[in-house]
């Protein structure tokens, strides 16, 4: 996949933005900044899209921008113009797409029959928006696509909102979702940008899922470990499990058979998706720790972060 596709699955979820005034473009986008999601699709619903598109690139390089609902050439040549990442159009419109890989624009046509999925990988395409895709049929019908179509990603878009987000990002085939909950034209006319960063940051909070799967003990020795874990067990009615680094008390406690990463030991915070997750984190200036990565079956599945909280080391782990 290009450059730009890889970004839109590392950020998961693509504001699918309806602007009627390209002055509200810039508060727009500080709003999806501060929601933690640099990225907006400014669909050509309006005569303002070109203008918003302009203003968005040129004020907030950071933001990742592309064009929606494109209908025609001249509407993908106005879009990258003015500074669009991407096109997206709601239909399989062959001079578009061609248009575009002739181009070296990148494109996700519209697709919601195996047809079309086949007209996208005869193209050469690695990701299709999938739409409208509650009204298509939701999640089942494109698990039974990705059945055939195995080599390629979806964008689903039409009907998605805060509550069958996971749903659809669970999927494998899934590379983001689209939705214009967070981004409601009527939040934007009233200058309600302080209620989108909200309801941005809600959906990321979603996607993410984080939540504190154990805490890590440090100890000196498989002796001490195992008596920590033992009194745990022995106290709140856990049940004791070793393994060749440490000692489980319940699901909620790791004793640490030698010292590890952290003075103290070390929190372990699960997330939906490790990968997404480790993009977000980067966003806001935390890195990881490469050589703590741990894999299975080609993915990672955990990994420690460059980050020391009260003398404990964070462990981000795959749910």
């Amino acid at each position: 996949m290009n450059n730009v596709l890889n970004k839109i699955s590392e950020l998961g979820i693509i504001p699918v933005v309806k602007i009627d005034q390209a002055q509200d473009a810039v508060p727009l986008g500080k709003a999806l900044l501060s929601g933690d999601l640099p990225a907006a699709e400014i669909t050509f619903r309006t005569a303002a899209a070109e203008d918003a598109i302009k203003a968005l690139t040129d004020e907030l390089p950071e933001l990742l921008v592309g064009a929606g609902t494109v209908l025609t050439i001249e509407q993908v040549q106005k879009a990258v113009a003015a500074g669009a990442k991407f096109i997206v159009s709601p239909g399989f419109n062959t001079k578009i797409v061609d248009y575009c890989l002739e181009n070296n624009i990148a494109i996700t046509p519209g697709v919601n029959s195996p047809t079309q999925i086949e007209m996208a990988i005869e193209k050469g395409l690695k990701a299709v928006k999938f739409f409208p895709a509650e009204a298509s049929g939701g999640l089942p019908l494109l698990k039974a696509l990705s059945g055939p179509f195995s080599e390629i990603k979806f964008i689903p878009t039409g009907g998605i909102d805060q509550n069958n987000l996971l749903s659809y990002l669970s999927h494998p085939q899934v590379l983001a979702c689209g939705g214009s909950w967070m981004v409601k034209p009527e939040l934007i006319l009233s200058g309600n940008f302080e209620q989108i960063t909200i309801l941005t940051r809600e959906a990321v909070s979603i996607m993410l899922g984080f939540q504190l799967a154990h805490l890590g003990i440090n100890e000196e020795s498989q002796e001490k470990a195992i008596n920590i874990a033992n009194l745990l067990a022995d106290i709140f009615y856990f049940t004791s499990k070793e393994s060749t680094s440490s000692v489980f008390a319940g699901s909620g406690f790791e004793i640490m058979k030698k010292k590890y990463l952290g003075e103290h030991g070390h929190i372990a915070i699960a997330t939906n998706n490790i990968n997404r997750a480790i993009a977000y984190l980067n966003r806001k200036g935390i890195a990881t720790l490469p050589e703590t990565a741990k894999e299975s079956g080609g993915k990672l599945k955990a990994i420690y972060l460059d980050l020391n909280i009260s003398g404990f080391a964070i462990h981000l782990m795959q749910k």
